[in-house]
């Protein structure tokens, strides 16, 4: 009998702060939590490296990133597409 397993990706919205590097962005995804104790609502942030092969992304866009097989030590994640970006004034 032959076993089938199904690769599990996590696939979640971030907000771009830093697109200086090639083919690389840093990533902060934020999220909301309940205090244990006071019960106040605190907003906890995780920062990524995420691989963008194309340099599409800008400052401040948010985009939604996938988890992948790691493309260097520190990125483990890739743009899968960028959903709202910062709007052009004329």
């Amino acid at each position: 009998m032959s076993s089938i397993y199904t690769k599990i990706v996590r696939t979640i919205s971030a907000r771009v702060i830093s697109e200086a590097r090639d083919k690389t962005a840093r990533v902060v995804v934020e999220r909301r939590v309940s205090h244990p104790t006071l019960g106040k609502t605190i907003i906890k942030s995780s920062k990524y490296l995420i691989h963008d092969e194309s340099n599409s992304c800008k400052l401040n866009d948010e985009v939604i990133i996938q988890s992948c097989t790691p493309k260097s030590k520190n990125k483990t994640w890739e743009l899968v597409e960028i959903t709202k970006g910062l709007e052009e004034e004329n």
